[in-house]
């Protein structure tokens, strides 16, 4: 009873904790519908921010702790105010996702920024004065600090809920979460609405991450260690509900309390299965409300494509041939990168796939990447396969999982949607991370190489060419095919499309099958390519890169994620190889950039330049 006891107290506080980081990130996702992805570096902002204002005013005092932990909320806020006025509101009316980029690429410039001012040693911080000691609870020491913590969280919790319905701001904001196209036509400052709520959001990560001094040491890790369950948090939660995202939080901290005390191996994936669970049963969130049909409508109008002309035709004919001769142009580095880069771009066109014409957002599709590395590998370990048999091996299993993730996952929609696929990805990562006997591991599987009439580097990458080519080309196919114009009609109108005797469902369950199988594939090639798999291929970051290739070229274009995989790969690359210590401030700038100057991405934009319809692509007017 009293190990039960002192495990709740300790499952309350990280409650408390998280609630603070994920309130403000349902705060701002309510109002602006942005998916900030920067939200976990205002955390660790406002840890570093703290430990140096508390070191400067002295931590003995409780003027001084106090003083800095609140001061560094306020400056983090400020910091979410720049960053909203310089950046966001510059994109508020180009597609959600690009808002994710833009972020994504703030997230890179602060881990630099935060490396470079305070270096990449761990910095402890000081214990809270007047709650340094302990109490005794049926003879357990538990820390003050951590009943400090547990009664924070319903404190701050009945604060927001008086802001939000006992002022007029607060009315407003509210008003804004159910139809901000309204308020606005009510004569309300949006702008200045968007600029208050990203600033209360800002603050409360903020002072999230400086009440961790006394608790954890202050790391260049702490911004995606927190964004993943912050998001989580406000998932399970319900989209915009400050009050399911407490509830969110005190079931998955108690849960994950008791998850390290009775089967710790689940503690890695725990938060993710609590949300598959959920979205499974409740696929709005515990407190969370389907969007109204002004809501959804505001998110559907999509451009159409159009197949491509003959001047299209030729330039990608041309590039072909460039790829084609490239090897006996470039040494052994150009050609492994080349190579790299083709099978990238399956990849990325696999999600495309489902994104563009299916509207189905994923942040976990490397689990069908690494899938079909792991396919390859454990064909070629375990049954001693040759690479032929690997490469069918790889889409056939990754092909399964879209099978049984897909039916669930394609009953959702929006973030929603994309969080389940999170979840199943996370899932999938740990059962090849925690199953040493068959998968090795962090250790992974090596010495997966391809049969020796490929083993030539110029070899594999004329190999891998031909079948990403192929491949590409197919999905293509598809994309102007009967299905693929179903796709897109469930996407656009899904009520029309079921009237006209269309099963949406169906057919968005079987566009996941197909890029989970393309991206098998792309896996499966990646592993004889790097002749070993591990199960980072499945990691967040792996996901969050294809989303990038995506995003970057242009999710409303056929040939926007080729583009997006050969820039973002290559930037990548030769940001890593010349500046070497700095080259997530740079990457993280060159995306703003792009994010400000292509809203429509690379080929979108280029093709709004132009003033008329061009290639699969989206027609200048619908761009507009």
């Amino acid at each position: 009873m009293d190990l039960i006891l002192i495990q709740t107290l300790n499952g309350l506080a990280s409650a408390s904790s998280l609630f603070l980081v994920a309130s403000g990130l349902s705060i701002i996702f309510g109002v602006t519908r942005v998916v900030n992805f920067a939200h976990g570096s205002f955390y660790m902002l406002g840890a570093y921010i703290a430990w140096s204002l508390v070191s400067r005013f002295g931590s003995a005092s409780a003027l001084g702790f106090w003083g800095g932990v609140l001061l560094a909320a306020l400056l983090v806020g400020l910091v979410g105010l720049l960053i909203e006025i310089a950046l966001l509101r510059r994109i508020y009316q180009a597609p959600e996702l690009f808002q994710l980029l833009a972020t994504f690429g703030v997230v890179l410039m602060v881990q630099d920024v935060a490396l470079a001012s305070w270096g990449p040693q761990d910095l402890l911080g000081p214990r809270a004065p007047g709650l340094r000691s302990f109490v005794s609870i049926f003879g357990n020491r538990f820390p003050t600090y951590e009943l400090f913590l547990i009664v924070l969280g319903p404190i701050v919790l009945g604060a927001l809920w008086l802001l939000f319905n006992k002022t007029r701001w607060g009315t407003l904001v509210r008003a804004a979460t159910l139809d901000r196209e309204m308020v606005g036509a009510l004569g309300v400052n949006q702008r200045l609405l968007f600029t208050s709520v990203f600033f209360l959001g800002s603050c409360l990560a903020g002072l999230g991450g400086a009440l961790q001094l006394p608790r954890e040491a202050v790391n260049l890790h702490m911004d995606l260690s927190i964004i993943a369950e912050a998001f989580v948090v406000v998932v399970v939660g319900g989209l915009g509900s400050v009050t399911g995202a407490y509830l969110a939080a005190v079931l998955i901290g108690v849960m994950h309390a008791f998850g390290i005390l009775i089967f710790p191996k689940i503690t890695l994936v725990l938060v993710f299965l609590i949300m598959a669970v959920v979205l499974i049963v409740r696929p709005h969130g515990l407190m969370g409300r389907k969007p109204s049909l002004v809501q959804q409508g505001a998110t559907m109008r999509e451009p159409l494509l159009s197949p491509a002309t003959r001047e299209i035709k030729l330039l990608g004919a041309a590039a072909l041939a460039v790829l084609a001769i490239a090897p006996l142009l470039l040494g052994n580095y150009g050609v492994s990168l080349l190579t790299e880069l083709v099978i990238l771009t399956l990849f990325a066109a696999s999600l495309h796939f489902m994104m563009g014409p299916g509207g189905l957002a994923s942040f976990g599709h490397a689990a069908y990447f690494g899938l079909g590395a792991y396919g390859a590998a454990l064909a070629a370990k375990w049954l001693a396969a040759p690479m032929a048999a690997g490469l069918l091996f790889a889409p056939f299993l990754a092909g399964l999982a879209g099978v049984v993730f897909g039916w669930f996952c394609v009953r959702l929609s929006g973030v929603y949607l994309a969080m389940l696929t999170l979840a199943f990805a996370q899932i999938a990562w740990s059962v090849a991370f925690q199953w040493v006997e068959l998968t090795g591991g962090d250790n992974g599987i090596l010495g997966v190489w391809p049969a020796p009439w490929a083993a030539g580097k110029t070899t594999y990458y004329y190999l891998a060419l031909v079948l990403c080519t192929a491949l590409v080309l197919a999905l293509r196919v598809a994309i102007f095919s009967p299905f693929g114009y179903a796709l897109r009609a469930g996407r656009d109108s899904p009520v029309r499309a079921e009237a006209i005797g269309l099963n949406v469902t169906r057919i968005n369950w079987l566009a996941f099958i197909i890029a989970a199988i393309a991206a098998g594939i792309a896996g499966g090639l990646y592993a004889y390519f790097k002749g070993s798999v591990f199960p980072t291929y499945m990691a967040i970051s792996k996901s969050v890169d294809a989303l990038l290739m995506v995003l970057l070229g242009g999710v409303q274009t056929v040939s926007g994620p080729i583009v997006g995989a050969f820039a973002f790969a290559w930037l990548q690359d030769w940001l890593v190889r010349g500046i070497a210590e700095y080259w997530r401030l740079v990457l993280g700038s060159a995306i703003v950039v792009l994010v400000l100057a292509f809203p429509q991405g690379l080929v979108g934009t280029a093709l709004r330049w132009r003033g008329r319809s061009q290639d699969d692509d989206v027609p200048a007017e619908a761009v507009r």
